[in-house]
């Protein structure tokens, strides 16, 4: 390790991706005391640097579109805000639609958009063929476009967060695994690491898709699942478009937005199970070939260059956890968020922050409870591929 661990701290976050080291960041600045942040490997390598790195307010939860919206206003800012550039490319999210159900759910969703401030129509199938010139409109029954929504480079947000952490004052230690927790009469004492005993009297959790087995540790049940999810990038296309929106075939989950001289290309398959899978398979290819051919056709005939395999942490209603055990006093957690956790990072951030201070978060994040599971209550959130 190249820092020394401390002994003391009074918040530990575990969990150095985005949302970690965006709630690290928040702490420090806020005058909470010693934040120290832990991570099994290098910051960003569990989930965050693996993202599409799609960057959007167009969902269907009210927390969701705030939290995006806020996102996307911090993304704007960022090499303001952090001396950081992070390569955004707002070229919109485009969702195309060819089931009547997913119409009206669609429509409802960007209505509700609307009425937060969020730029966002429904349109018809031929706009959409305007604005992604090399999709096949074959079904298409209607599409959602939000033209503020787009991507950027997951690895230069985590490279932000962590500068402006440390210089925030926060101690932030790679490549040390959390073993276990310590907790005494329902309240957090310590954390222990490989590397020792970190006494403590708060834990926020944001370890993604490894979130369960410590949540475990601090007797805390945090339903979180790790499914892989894989990335292909294309070789280079000539004359390539670059202005198409982020663009996704909602039905099948067939997604793609320009990457380099490629495009950058995934899909989530069905088949897939729950497990800590991170090497890349060929099995979801002839789904993947089956739904370019239909929907984006000439991409049927371009190579791929590379390639990658992440991790998903799914929850039961593909919505994230946000809260404090009520069990165990002082463990938080913030995980869970099924595909969309990057894009929220900024949000998720101060609302750790405040909630860590015994503040009242900037959006209302009571529905995201784990107790919500013990209650049957569940939080869809119905626009995620």
């Amino acid at each position: 390790m190249s820092t020394r661990l401390p002994s003391h701290a009074d918040v530990v976050v575990i969990g150095g991706g985005v949302i970690g080291l965006s709630t690290a960041y928040n702490l420090a600045r806020s005058g909470v005391g010693k934040v120290l942040l832990l991570d099994q490997g290098s910051f960003g390598a569990g989930s965050t640097c693996k993202a599409a790195g799609g960057v959007r307010a167009s969902f269907s939860d009210e927390a969701n579109i705030v939290m995006g919206n806020y996102g996307l206003d911090v993304f704007e800012r960022f090499h303001e805000l952090f001396d950081q550039e992070i390569d955004l490319v707002q070229n919109g999210y485009l969702f195309l639609l060819d089931d009547p159900a997913d119409v009206a759910d669609f429509e409802r969703s960007v209505a509700l958009q609307r009425s937060l401030g969020v730029d966002a129509r429904m349109i018809e199938p031929s706009e959409a063929k305007r604005l992604a010139p090399i999709i096949s409109t074959d079904g298409v029954l209607a599409a959602a476009y939000a033209p503020r929504d787009g991507h950027c480079t997951p690895e230069s947000v985590v490279l932000g967060y962590a500068r402006a952490a440390r210089r925030a004052g926060a101690t932030l230690v790679p490549n040390c695994r959390v073993t276990g927790g310590v907790v005494v009469d329902g309240t957090v004492r310590a954390v222990d690491t490989e590397a020792g005993r970190v006494e403590t009297g708060a834990v926020v959790c944001c370890a993604g898709a490894w979130s369960r087995a410590i949540g475990e540790w601090f007797g805390v049940d945090l339903p979180v699942d790790p499914v892989r999810r894989q990335i292909i990038v294309t070789e280079p296309i000539p004359e390539l478009d670059r202005t198409m929106p982020m663009t996704i075939d909602f039905s099948t989950t067939f997604y793609f937005h320009e990457e380099g001289p490629g495009m950058l290309v995934g899909m989530s398959d069905r088949n897939e199970t729950a497990g800590f899978k991170l090497s890349r398979g060929d099995e979801w290819l002839p789904g993947l070939a089956e739904a370019i051919e239909r929907r984006a056709p000439s991409l049927s005939d371009i190579g791929i260059a590379s390639g990658w395999a992440g991790l998903y942490e799914v929850t039961p209603d593909h919505n994230g956890l946000i809260g404090e055990a009520p069990q165990v006093s002082r463990f938080l957690y913030a995980t869970g968020f099924s595909g969309h956790g990057f894009l929220l990072g900024p949000a998720i951030g101060e609302v750790m922050c405040s909630l860590v201070r015994g503040e009242t978060p900037f959006v209302d994040v009571s529905a995201f409870d784990t107790r919500r599971f013990e209650h049957a209550l569940l939080h869809h959130e119905k626009n995620i591929v």
